[in-house]
């Protein structure tokens, strides 16, 4: 058994993920790039207790970012929209 907490980075909290939440059940985490999206529902579903009906997963491109003369970039990183089944809620999300 994989060690699951490895691969879901965190939630991503703002303006809209708050509404896809409200609106169609989705939450969005922050996860590891060499996840996959049946390691991201096994890892949701067994941390969370909750039914997986999608998931959609996108590789987000860092930004360049710059200081003075000298140009650096922010690291990639992988974003997944989960959708959850009927009447099933993630705790963290309820409340914010």
């Amino acid at each position: 058994m994989k060690a699951y907490h490895h691969l879901i980075k965190g939630p991503i909290i703002s303006e809209k993920t708050h509404l896809q939440k409200e609106a169609n059940n989705k939450v969005s985490f922050k996860v590891d790039l060499k996840a996959n999206k049946v390691e991201i529902r096994k890892a949701i579903e067994e941390i969370f207790k909750v039914r997986v009906l999608a998931i959609n997963t996108m590789r987000v491109k860092g930004k360049p970012k710059r200081l003075g003369r000298s140009v650096g970039r922010r690291p990639d990183w992988k974003k997944a929209v989960v959708t959850l089944a009927a009447g099933d809620k993630i705790q963290f999300f309820e409340g914010l």
